[in-house]
């Protein structure tokens, strides 16, 4: 059984930047596909941004690309999601998720229901 726990939400003003971490116990994280996910009042729960068990191989959002930037340490089991240029859109609680699956598309990597194990969320705010 995997547990993720996210850190590093909070409060920023637009245009800044935040660095999120999700640290995961209980299972062989090296081996996982590993994803963050966000959900604002209201909406679902969407995809952000998707990183391979080796690193080596990433994908975005149309919303994160360009701005955002998933890693992963397998040594620390963390991964991370830099958040640059932040806007108040991006305003939600930021999801970190993982699966022994080794995705290879983005129709199953892209979709909440393809992950069995999440954490319980941090929260990002930005302020116009």
């Amino acid at each position: 059984q995997v547990q993720l726990v996210e850190s590093g939400g909070g409060l920023v003003q637009t245009g800044g930047s935040l660095r999120l971490s999700c640290a995961a116990s209980g299972g062989t994280f090296s081996t996982y596909a590993m994803g963050w996910f966000r959900q604002a009042p209201g909406n679902e729960r969407e995809f952000v941004a998707f990183i391979r068990w080796n690193g080596l191989n990433t994908d975005y959002a149309d919303s994160a690309k360009g701005r955002f930037t998933i890693s992963r340490d397998n040594a620390k089991s963390t991964v991370y999601l830099q958040m640059n240029s932040l806007t108040p859109e991006d305003t939600a609680v930021y999801y970190c998720t993982g699966s022994p699956t080794d995705y290879g598309a983005r129709y199953y990597y892209a979709r909440a229901a393809s992950y069995g194990y999440w954490g319980q969320g941090t929260q990002v705010t930005v302020s116009s």
